[in-house]
């Protein structure tokens, strides 16, 4: 069998992804490998088709006891046998397992490292042929990784002690060229093939926001998303329970993790999130190594994390389906104390206490480079990926810097005396002094270490702090300064050579949010869009059909069929053999499996619609329009309208919710190229009809119906949420239904006159 025979029966694929027979066809032949690949670009297949071709088992060898229970649970349905040996199963099971694997049962068995020493492991791997040993998250072997697990060291010894040295493969998603360099030492890998894909992931939009009110920011999302996935990352267990607190009482479906909690507690809510029970998790970082959920549309991050390296790894689960996904980061000040407070109380435990202040000197970097991240005004994406040594030369047009409106100042005089201040001050001090001095600020340490004497005191102190912050980080981009990384990092004197040039300039760019545009050009093109209104009750009764599989056998809904395995099944809507192994991500194993039951279910939703048209080409197979106005709506997004005809189409109820109208008028518009509309945005025009109007009531802000409204007939009706809180919602009659329709029609009246 060749690999990509492998690829198609077991896995349902056409094609490999990139990098992905490269790093195949060398293991195949032999060689050890090194794989450098991002988040959902496909690392375990690497692995797993090898696995099938070579002779022998395959040892994977992986921290992670949910990785190793989803993927087990996805190659068994792919009918790929394989087991795995963590701290999760009893003595009981594990001596099974063991039984199995010496039967020649299994083909890949995943292993905790702390497995590897045990006399039970010792002695089975001298009683079987061991092929190949693939390291997972191989980045945990670097003392310098963000994630450094000692553990892991005892990888090497292992090999070392196999009668017969196997392939060694190493994967990652996030390794600098450091710690590139110290998993191939390390791990003594032989002359390897190092393939490195890339670290971008194109699908995904990055965002820092700004904002001191964080919670009011986090509902208002989840409003506006109500039907995605999403994790929420926090960097205290404090933080988690509050907002989850809050979520709860907003009537938001939500789950949370930390270490504070019970394991019981723990797994439980762990499923209700993999399960699409509560589809939002707030969570410590704790959570989400090695979930494979393929739909998770958002990830937000509370608290700024501690490293790129962490960002990248926890921002990366979002969107691994390839679907496009937002990863949000909401940056205070604050966050840089905390984490300062967290690295301070770091455990040492197990490291070299010679390396101790190194590890803290390469901690306080990270830090800086996230606080880098979060002040940028670049590209947030080719910030990311230059950490990373791969650069970029254009901006990527797919982040919340790169569709912000900035304006650039020239700053150069105010470089200059930013400098003198930085030679006054004899790289002695940090940036909350400089900036202070500078300022002219009135505080009684300035006066304790005499920058109040400096010639330099005050002297930009009708500048505001956020832009003298902008420029100093600019002067340290551009090498003019640099900060120690030290735990009380300074600020010195870099090469300010360049600066004396008379030509030379000093340019720092602010902005001002134009959150309008923005959030137009942030939503990208989702499988899902091709789908027609008949798609989306196919893709429906499809995903209701997965769910009942999950829970006859147990197992995450997403490792039966992934979303977009549904939505492509919908588009195609396969009612043979042929055509459903046609359908991405259907392999031979899944349809001996499942394939007979979804292919009914295909036959008797067209059956019943046998006009139904469930899908629609995407916008460049209209390209034959001539009429230019039509092209000029496509390529230019105005805002929400109907046409005349789209009235019709409204499926009118006795009441709905603000959230089912507007997914209802997004339905049924016809119109070329418009906006999505929001739930906000119906709000707003009921207030301005005067039927509702926010109150503060016991120092909450609700939303109400007015005089005005409760004639019309708007109720508000008491819900009550998973945790027992009581809240209210207001539902509206058919009678403003059809009022709302009325006036975006007009709109779409409107825009026709001035289009034409």
């Amino acid at each position: 069998m060749e690999a990509k025979e492998a690829l198609k029966i077991y896995f349902g694929y056409d094609s490999f992804k990139t990098g992905q027979e490269e790093i195949i066809d060398a293991i195949l032949a032999g060689k050890d490998v090194l794989a450098i690949m991002p988040t959902g670009s496909g690392k375990s297949i690497c692995y797993q088709v090898p696995a099938m071709l070579l002779p022998g088992i395959t040892i994977v060898i992986s921290p992670l006891i949910s990785l190793m229970q989803d993927q087990v649970k996805a190659l068994n349905a792919a009918g790929i046998h394989a087991g795995y040996i963590n701290s999760s199963l009893t003595e009981a099971q594990i001596s099974k397992v063991y039984a199995r694997a010496l039967e020649g049962t299994y083909k890949i068995l995943y292993v905790a490292p702390e497995r590897l020493e045990s006399y039970e492991f010792t002695n089975f791997v001298g009683k079987v042929d061991i092929s190949m040993v693939t390291v997972d998250e191989a980045h945990c072997i670097s003392q310098w990784g963000q994630d450094f697990r000692p553990s892991y060291l005892k990888i090497v010894d292992f090999i070392d002690g196999l009668c017969k040295r196997p392939v060694v493969s190493a994967f990652t998603a996030t390794a600098t060229e450091e710690v590139k360099t110290d998993i191939s030492c390390v791990l003594k890998l032989q002359d390897p093939k190092i393939v490195v894909t890339g670290f971008d992931r194109e699908n995904l939009y990055f965002d820092v926001e700004t904002i001191k009110k964080k919670d009011a920011y986090v509902l208002e999302y989840i409003g506006k998303h109500p039907d995605d996935s999403g994790i929420i990352y926090c960097a205290t267990r404090k933080n988690v329970d509050l907002l989850f607190e809050l979520l709860s009482g907003a009537g938001v479906s939500v789950a949370r993790y930390h270490a504070g909690m019970n394991n019981e507690d723990r797994k439980l809510s762990q499923n209700d999130f993999i399960y699409d029970r509560t589809p939002v998790i707030v969570a410590t970082n704790a959570f989400g190594m090695g979930i494979d959920k393929s739909n998770v549309r958002f990830v937000i991050h509370y608290n700024m994390p501690q490293s790129m390296e962490n960002y990248y790894q926890e921002a990366g689960r979002a969107g691994r389906d390839g679907e496009p996904s937002q990863c949000i980061l909401l940056f205070s000040a604050q966050d840089i104390m905390l984490n300062k407070f967290l690295l301070d109380h770091k455990d040492f435990t197990d490291i070299p206490y010679e390396d101790i202040d190194l590890i803290k000197q390469r901690d306080a970097k990270r830090l800086q480079v996230m606080e880098g991240y979060c002040r940028t005004s670049g590209c947030l994406r080719n910030y990311i990926l230059e950490y990373f040594g791969e650069k970029r030369n254009e901006p990527c047009d797919s982040c919340g810097n790169c569709h912000r409106e900035f304006t650039e100042i020239d700053m150069t005089e105010d470089a200059k005396l930013v400098i003198n201040c930085v030679w006054e001050a004899k790289g002695r001090y940090g940036m909350n002094i400089i900036l202070g001095t500078l300022l002219g600020a009135n505080r009684a340490r300035l006066k304790e270490l005499g920058t109040t004497q400096y010639r330099t005191y005050g002297a930009l102190k009708n500048r505001s702090e956020s832009n003298l912050r902008l420029l100093i980080r600019q002067l340290l981009l551009e090498g003019y300064l640099y900060q120690t990384a030290d735990k009380y990092s300074v600020i010195r004197m870099g090469n300010i050579e360049p600066l004396k040039d008379p030509n030379a300039h000093v340019l720092i760019r602010t902005y001002r949010d134009s959150e309008p545009e923005r959030q137009a050009k942030r939503r990208s093109r989702r499988s899902t869009d091709s789908l027609t209104k008949a798609g989306y009750e196919l893709f429906e009764v499809l995903r209701q059909m997965r769910l009942t599989i999950a829970r006859e056998e147990g197992m995450p809904p997403y490792i039966i069929f992934s979303d977009k395995t549904l939505v492509d099944m919908s588009i195609k809507a396969p009612r043979d053999r042929a055509s459903m192994l046609n359908v991405s991500g259907v392999g031979e194993a899944k349809y001996e499996k499942y394939g007979d039951r979804f292919i009914k279910a295909v036959t008797a939703f067209i059956d019943e619609n046998p006009e139904a048209v469930t899908s629609i080409k995407d916008e460049d197979d209209f390209a034959d329009v001539k009429d230019k106005s039509q092209k000029k709506r496509k390529n230019h997004k105005v805002p929400f309208y109907l046409n005349p005809e789209d009235g019709d189409k409204f499926e009118y109820h006795d009441l709905y919710l603000v959230s089912e109208i507007k997914d209802e008028l997004n339905r049924i518009t016809s119109a070329y190229n418009v906006k999505h509309i929001f739930g906000t945005d119906i709000f707003k025009l009921l207030t301005g009809m005067g039927y509702v109007e926010e109150r503060q009531i016991d120092g909450r802000v609700v939303q109400v119906q007015t005089e005005s409204g409760l004639s019309k007939g708007i109720e508000a009706v008491e819900k009550i949420s998973k945790i027992g809180n009581a809240y209210t919602v207001l539902m509206y009659p058919t009678e403003v239904q059809k009022e709302i329709v009325a006036h975006y029609i007009e709109i779409g009246n409107k825009v026709d006159s001035e289009i034409f």
